[in-house]
């Protein structure tokens, strides 16, 4: 019985030994991983942000510290100059129940498909202010995003 009971209690023993070298060889994997991968970020030329500002705020402004939003009194203002081309980030369903007098449909969701599409024609000095629905849509911002990436 005493036998026994010494072999259940090494199995045991045995066990936990496994687990606690099994816990201690993931977290020091993970923590060479985080080590590496923190490292060559710190090698690459344009470095990734660790901890950034990923606000719409901090989106929307340029490197150069330019903001890329307006206010709503200013679009009002550049439609009624008709100084700029207004583009609707909303889908065509939304577009077709109403929009801005002139604006272009783009959905962020179909831009991949009908970008070139959409923006051929336009010169490429337009002011260009691109909308959704409101101050709590992002669709506008992203789609502005890619327009700024796209005509770099």
């Amino acid at each position: 019985m005493a036998k026994s009971r010494s072999i259940q209690e090494n199995k045991v023993n045995t066990g936990k030994v496994i687990y606690f070298q099994a816990v201690w060889q993931v977290g020091a994997l993970l923590a060479l991983s985080i080590l590496l991968a923190l490292s060559i970020n710190q090698l690459r030329p344009d470095r990734l942000p660790i901890m950034g500002d990923w606000s719409i705020k901090a989106r929307l402004t340029t490197p150069g510290g330019d903001r890329m939003d307006i206010s709503f009194e200013e679009a009002e203002k550049l439609f009624m100059e008709k100084s700029a081309l207004f583009i609707d980030a909303r889908s065509m369903d939304e577009y077709l129940k109403g929009h801005i007098l002139g604006a272009r449909s783009l959905s962020w969701h179909d831009v991949d498909r009908r970008f070139i599409e959409v923006t051929e024609d336009i010169p490429p000095d337009t002011l260009i202010i691109i909308y959704c629905e409101g101050a709590n849509c992002e669709l506008s911002c992203d789609l502005a995003l890619f327009w700024q990436i796209s005509h770099l």
